[in-house]
């Protein structure tokens, strides 16, 4: 129902399905086969009871409005679920259905699946970080010694090179990516606690559903997807056998980790949100790297400044007013999701603060939290792709601002070589004041220090325009480019 009119940084953009109503419903699903695959493996479920639940676990067979409505009766959305998952389940094989969330509470099969929709949306988004990243490193590559104005506090400072920003804004994106990767390799977790943490229900069940003569059947821990496992068969008189509970935790949070290609956490986790806070930090990180970006093109796309442009699109960046404009709406729409999703990501680290061993109300307000986080994180990697694949880079407006102060911009360095003979202090001292007497009579830096007694003594004309040529004055601007770009933008 949201179609983004409010959020165009991610309207139609990949991540908006992956983290859609739909597909969160579908990873709930997807979470409650997975966890009757794993019990199935173990022996602990019949494996045609499993499979079933996997045949009917689809999306488009439920309600999503219903259950969206059933969900305000019970304070989340699993509860209805799995009323209606059990009905369809119990309309293809009655027998089935009283294996659906068997020994399950909502809270695994929600967590769960917000680690499945989170794991599917870092994948799109991490793919367009590093295609971001390729395309700076193309750019940073081909303007390694294109000199530019250096600002600090907007103001020239130094020269520096276009190669050496462009390496900058790559690197943080490296950086970016670099983080959602750890999450990806083993910092999403399953979460299979029970009611209350302690797999209780779980264990019941298994010691009723257990074969008496393999109360726990670990061997068949290989393969997602095999469910090539007897069927339960009778139980004798007298009570079952009660499986081993530290056998039993180890085997199915291993064979449900396997099912849902998540990681195997320490401790259930319903209570200690790491794996949230986690999230938070690596998208928070990500939408503020990709908003420097933004930042830097909005300025130097300013028209008095022009040193770059954002690809040029029929009918993009219009307004409706002005004629002549064409706004730089990549890089607003960037900039948009970075100024949201350090606050969102705030309040999803608040929840960390959890009372009991399920809040009411904390793990509520995650959810919504979240995924706003990943469609606006996702929605910002996607349209950096766009933006830094066509950003146009203007060389000769960069040298022609160079000039705009006279060689002000290189009085740092004539100051560093007076100030062997004339003293640090004294040697800042008279730039200081052969730069204001520039600015004031307009006339150039290098004009008004030859006829300074203390320059001329000290400098020839010739050593003068050398040391005021700001394209001779970019440090270590080309070799640490270079270094930058050792960094591959794939790992």
């Amino acid at each position: 129902m949201d179609s983004g009119l409010l959020s165009p940084v991610r309207a139609g953009t990949p991540v908006e399905a992956a983290v859609s109503d739909e597909a969160w419903l579908q990873a709930m699903l997807d979470a409650e086969a997975a966890l009757a695959r794993a019990q199935a493996r173990l022996g602990t479920l019949p494996a045609h009871a499993a499979e079933v639940i996997t045949r009917t676990a689809k999306a488009e067979r439920l309600d999503l409005v219903a259950l969206a409505h059933a969900a305000r009766e019970t304070a989340n959305p699993v509860v209805g679920l799995v009323q209606a998952l059990t009905k369809e389940v119990a309309a293809a094989d009655p027998t089935a259905a009283d294996y659906v969330h068997r020994g399950s509470t909502s809270q695994d099969v929600f967590d769960t699946a917000a680690m499945l929709v989170a794991d599917r949306a870092l994948r799109l988004i991490t793919a367009d970080l590093r295609r971001s990243a390729h395309a700076l490193a193309v750019t940073a590559a081909a303007h390694r010694d294109t000199p530019m104005a250096g600002r600090t506090l907007t103001l020239h400072a130094v020269p520096t090179t276009f190669g050496l920003k462009a390496a900058g804004w790559r690197s943080l994106i490296l950086d970016s990516a670099e983080r959602i990767d750890r999450l990806l390799d083993g910092g999403l977790p399953i979460s299979l606690g029970g009611a209350a943490g302690t797999l209780a229900g779980y264990l019941e069940y298994a010691r009723i559903d257990a074969s008496p003569t393999d109360p726990v059947n670990t061997t068949n821990l290989i393969h997602p997807t095999n469910l090539d496992i007897p069927t339960n068969t009778p139980t004798p008189a007298g009570p079952p056998p009660s499986p081993d509970p530290t056998a039993y935790l180890n085997a199915l949070t291993a064979a449900y980790a396997a099912e849902t290609g998540l990681a195997v956490p320490l401790l259930p986790w319903h209570a200690l949100r790491t794996p949230m806070a986690d999230l938070a930090a690596a998208l928070a990180h990500t939408t503020g790297a990709l908003g420097k970006l933004a930042a830097d093109v909005q300025v130097l796309a300013r028209t008095e400044i022009s040193e770059v442009a954002e690809p040029a699109v029929a009918g993009r960046g219009a307004s409706s007013a002005m004629p002549h404009k064409r706004n730089p709406v990549l890089a607003t729409l960037i900039r948009s999701a970075a100024l949201q999703v350090p606050a969102l990501a705030m309040a999803l680290t608040q929840c960390l603060v959890t009372e009991d061993e399920r809040a009411a109300g904390v793990w509520h307000a995650e959810w919504l939290l979240l995924r706003e986080c990943l469609r606006l994180a996702g929605g910002a990697a996607h349209t950096a792709v766009e933006l830094t694949e066509g950003l146009t880079v203007n060389s000769a407006r960069m040298a022609a601002n160079l000039d705009l102060t006279g060689s002000q911009i290189t009085s740092e360095r004539v100051a560093v070589v007076l100030a062997p003979s004339l003293g640090k202090a004294a040697a800042k001292a008279l730039l200081t004041e052969a730069s204001i007497t520039a600015t004031a009579t307009a006339r150039p830096l290098a004009d008004v220090l030859s006829e300074l007694p203390a320059v001329k003594a000290l400098l020839t004309p010739a050593q003068l325009t050398t040391l005021l040529d700001p394209t001779h004055y970019t440090g270590a601007a080309a070799p640490l480019t270079d270094q930058a770009l050792t960094r591959p933008s794939h790992p």
